[in-house]
């Protein structure tokens, strides 16, 4: 049993009309990251000192020692960027969620009664601004609970939303299993929100963005000017706006932090892109809570049929084991091999059992042709059929022929039969059987090499219609 754990298919080509307030065609959501005084610092305990998300490309982490450019540049957030976003927002009315560090947010008691004052939501962006990859999952848990109580202490409530982003492949599944979070951002997987299944239950994820965020300012080949990172803005929203004008709706989120965003050279960037998005009708200005909240209320996790990739072995042959006629092996196989969330469909499944089929033997093929009765032949008369063939049968009308048509059929089946080998096979779902006879005519005049890939072709066909009448 392999089980691939990454979902790479999502919802797909139809993504869900997420029914924003007042048939918004996009939700605006603009996230203020407040780090400072959280970062990697040896007056916190760190090894080293920081070396991410500055205006010191290229800087790296002094073992053991204060840098104090770092700091300075870091405290200009504090001290001068926050306050010129936070100008900004209230000028504009417009809502922000903030991502607050929580030793951060200790620190900066001003800024935390005008980000209250201000009606913000402020959301849990972990203990202290470092990277937890290597952490233990017992010691990144640890710091995950000290963060909720402190978060608590210094805001006079609980984080309901969390975004760790320096996060571990364990940061999911220890905030999904503590419980108490309206949402988790740690995750840039989609336009829309979304839920993630753990051991617990179910968690909203509501995606972040790394692209449409001022960290690009900071890195290699990312935005040189304010010019670049507003038209980046803009493009994007033009994008998303159009999908919801043609009825797809979807989120955008903008990431800011003081230190980089707050700097006088950008900050008009920042003012020109809210403007623009002003004065564009349907544009639905939120808190990430917000999001949180419409989707718990409109988008209530669906508990689906068990899924093929969470069955044992002898669930899964007994549900797929007849997709193929009479060839329960090519479930057996399929079931060996890699699986994840993409095959949980009607269209991933019959990949998954399709290449079983077509990497078989070229005799192991003829078997699954010969498992499938004529058309209107003995086996139907007798009543002996599968439940899938005798329900394909009857919609096409084979259940109800005349005697002529009856004789037609025979002779058609024992011509066919006699020249290849097995028996005529075709999806009949859509198809009358003026169409079908139409086709077995024509077929029976192919020559054998090319009907054995036709008939597995239908085959194929029939098992993808057996799979949609009981999978998404």
């Amino acid at each position: 049993m392999n089980r691939y754990p990454r979902d790479m298919a999502g919802y797909g080509a139809n993504p869900p009309d997420p029914k924003w307030p007042g048939g918004a065609k996009i939700a605006v959501q603009f996230v203020i990251n407040y780090e400072e005084g959280g970062e990697n610092n040896i007056l916190h305990g760190d090894k080293a000192s920081e070396a991410f998300l500055s205006e010191i490309v290229g800087a790296a982490p002094w073992e053991g020692q204060r840098h104090w450019n770092m700091e300075s540049i870091y405290e200009y957030g504090a001290r001068a960027g926050f306050w010129r976003l936070h100008r900004l927002f209230t000028e504009m009315n417009i809502p922000a969620t903030v991502y607050g560090v929580a030793t951060a947010l200790a620190r900066a008691p001003e800024q935390v009664e005008a980000m209250q004052s201000a009606g913000w939501e402020i959301a849990s962006h972990g203990l202290k601004w470092i990277e937890y990859k290597d952490y233990a999952i017992e010691d990144e848990r640890a710091d995950m609970l000290k963060a909720i109580a402190l978060h608590k202490e210094v805001t006079g409530k609980r984080p309901t939303g969390w975004y760790t982003g320096r996060c571990s492949v364990n940061t999911m599944d220890i905030v999904s299993e503590e419980g108490g979070f309206a949402y988790i951002s740690d995750s840039y997987a989609d336009d829309l929100p979304y839920w993630y299944e753990h051991d617990s239950g179910h968690q909203l994820v509501i995606p972040y963005t790394l692209d449409a965020n001022d960290m690009r300012f900071a890195t290699p080949q990312g935005f040189n000017s304010g010019d670049q990172f507003y038209s980046y803005l803009k493009d994007t929203f033009d994008a998303l706006y159009a999908e919801g004008e043609a009825g797809q709706a979807k989120m955008m989120s903008i990431g800011i932090h003081c230190r980089l965003l707050g700097r006088p050279g950008r900050i008009q960037a920042l003012r020109r892109f809210m403007e623009y998005t002003r004065g564009q009708s349907g544009v639905w200005f939120a808190k990430r809570i917000e999001i949180a909240d419409h989707w718990h209320n409109h988008h209530a996790p669906e508990h689906h049929m068990s899924r093929p990739t969470h069955m044992s072995r002898a669930e899964f042959v007994d549900h797929y084991g007849s997709i193929f006629e009479h060839s329960p092996w090519i479930a057996e196989r399929a079931f060996d091999n890699e699986l994840g969330p993409a095959h949980n469909s009607a269209i991933g499944l019959h990949s998954a059992l399709t290449r079983k089929f077509r990497s078989a033997t070229k005799d192991e093929r003829l078997n699954v042709l010969t498992a499938h009765p004529d058309l209107a032949g003995k086996l139907a008369a007798a009543k002996r059929l599968t439940a899938e063939s005798t329900a394909e049968q009857a919609s096409a009308g084979l259940d109800a022929l005349t005697e002529d048509e009856h004789e037609t059929f025979t002779r058609l089946n024992a011509a066919y039969t006699e020249k290849f080998g097995f028996p005529f096979i075709i999806a009949v779902k859509g198809l009358d059987k003026n169409q079908i006879l139409s086709s077995f005519r024509q077929r029976v005049e192919n020559k054998r090499d090319q009907e054995f890939e036709t008939a597995c072709k239908q085959v194929e066909r029939i098992a993808f219609l057996r799979l949609k009448d009981i999978l998404p």
